[in-house]
């Protein structure tokens, strides 16, 4: 890898630059405008020229930095849209002039929403590809026509097995979140995609962290790329975000619904979102807390498609104000003015730690990280700390009615563990309708039947049939293609033999 882009610690690259500052597409700049987006952040401003010129790139950067437009832009840039001149003049109009991959289906939709809303004035075409969703509507799709293709990698070979995905006129390539995509096992389905498109493409790679493995793939498929960093000081994916304020008690289990229900009353507190080790217990402490009157809703490898997104669609929209997810399902998901995010179980190790923090104090925001450390957990706790050295090797012993809790995240001192029904003005899960995907993978209404709480506004959803870690296996079956996945069948309400989940 020969250049290498850093700023300096104090270095400030976007802040006198907008976006018309470079050679980008009015109408891109345009559409960008109209969006409120005008001052590229750090990484968007140093990927930019480089990107822009058509150099191999390899980014890297946290996620919520903005490398979505870092990369997007000089996509978008190069495609020939269907209104432009020349488009007639392609050797294969409506074929994909550009492929971006993610790990996970949540992601590809929040890039693709990124790409289309940016290529809107200019009229690119873009199609998002995943999982769980039926085939019938991609392909009528890709026989129209499209320029931009955004999808996970199992679907994407899926589609281009069958013949209906053609990536052999592609000039422009990105992977992102390519850490990820390592630790859900897609790296060979990746290379298999760079295969199908041209020796002459544009690639670019980001990724928070950069393995071994991600390393080796950018040398097998990249010629002599730019390194462009764009990271905190001193530090890499192992540091914690500096504008996240960090609170870890040491919790009880029969209390931690008590005392979380105490913090989602917290003044200032907006957008949350609380991290669980298995589905059962994200389920379970969603269900609770609709029961106690907030409006919380789930997403965890157990629902169907189509709960998923009517999940992150009412979270996106404020229908509700807290999301109980497993790490696997909260994999990519990028929301802006997420304030607090708890963990309502203990992480495995630092990383997993660092990713779930990360979800707050995004984009130059300050947020709040709050994390219950049972009795058991606390050997695992010490190596977090350690690792990382927050400087809290024994959390302190807390209760639902500490008077540090409410102190150190300002919870009024007549807080309950019932949300007021005066403070119950959101909409709820049900407000916001799931969709018919014509899902080609888990049942969107699993456990329907089951009785819903009935205040809050939320929907209860089912609870997984045993209580264990939702793992990075499970996250790749759910993000990519129905074949990779091994669906759970239940006889009578119980799990078949040999059932996986």
């Amino acid at each position: 890898m020969t250049d290498q882009i850093t700023p300096a610690p104090d270095e400030a690259p976007a802040a006198e630059q907008t976006f018309a500052d470079f050679d980008v597409h009015p109408d891109i700049v345009g559409a960008l405008a109209d969006a409120g987006i005008t001052t590229p952040f750090p990484i968007q401003a140093m990927t930019l020229p480089v990107a822009l010129s058509g150099h191999d790139i390899i980014g890297q950067a946290k996620t919520g930095t903005g490398k979505t437009l870092g990369f997007g832009v000089p996509l978008l840039n190069r495609t020939v849209a269907p209104g432009d001149a020349g488009y007639a003049d392609l050797p294969a109009p409506g074929k994909p002039q550009a492929l971006a991959v993610a790990p996970t289906r949540e992601l590809a939709v929040q890039v693709s929403g990124d790409l289309e809303r940016a290529g809107k004035k200019r009229g690119i075409r873009v199609l998002t590809v995943y999982g769980g969703r039926a085939y019938e509507p991609q392909i009528e799709a890709l026989k129209k026509g499209v320029e931009v293709v955004v999808g996970t990698p199992g679907r994407l070979i899926d589609l281009a097995n069958q013949g209906y995905l053609d990536l052999s006129y592609v000039k422009g390539v990105v992977l992102d979140e390519a850490d990820e995509m390592l630790d859900l096992g897609f790296l060979p389905d990746v290379e298999k995609l760079l295969a199908m498109t041209p020796a002459s493409r544009q690639t670019m790679l980001f990724s928070a962290t950069m393995p071994g493995a991600v390393v080796a793939l950018a040398r097998r498929y990249m010629t002599q790329p730019t390194h462009i960093r764009a990271m905190d000081e001193g530090g890499d994916d192992s540091h914690t975000v500096k504008a996240i304020e960090q609170f870890v008690y040491r919790a009880h289990a029969m209390d931690k619904v008590e005392m979380l229900s105490r913090i989602l009353q917290a003044r200032e507190r907006g957008l949350t979102i609380i991290f669980t080790r298995t589905k059962r217990t994200a389920a379970k402490v969603s269900d609770e807390l609709i029961t106690r009157g907030f409006a919380a809703a789930a997403i965890h490898g157990d629902l169907g498609q189509g709960a998923r997104e009517q999940a992150l669609r009412a979270f996106r929209t404020g229908k509700v104000d807290i999301l109980v997810a497993t790490d696997v399902a909260a994999r990519g998901i990028d929301v802006d003015n997420v304030t607090h995010v708890v963990n309502y179980q203990c992480t495995e190790d630092e990383k997993t730690y660092v990713h779930r923090i990360g979800r707050t104090g995004r984009a130059g925001n300050t947020g709040i990280a709050v994390t219950f450390v049972d009795w058991d957990d606390m050997p695992r706790w010490a190596l977090i700390n350690k690792a990382l050295d927050l400087g809290i090797p024994e959390p302190e012993e807390t209760y639902s009615s500490s008077e540090h809790l409410f102190t150190d995240l300002d919870i009024p001192t007549d807080a309950t563990g019932t949300l007021p029904r005066s403070a119950r003005t959101r909409a709820g899960l049900d407000a916001e309708q799931v969709e018919d995907l014509g899902e080609t993978g888990k049942s969107a209404g699993r456990g329907e039947g089951r009785r819903r709480p009935r205040s809050g506004g939320g929907s209860g959803r089912p609870s997984a049939a045993k209580e264990r870690p939702e793992t990075a296996g499970e996250g790749a079956r759910s993000g990519g293609d129905a074949r990779r996945r091994r669906r759970r069948r239940t006889r009578g309400g119980k799990p078949a033999a040999g059932d996986q989940g």
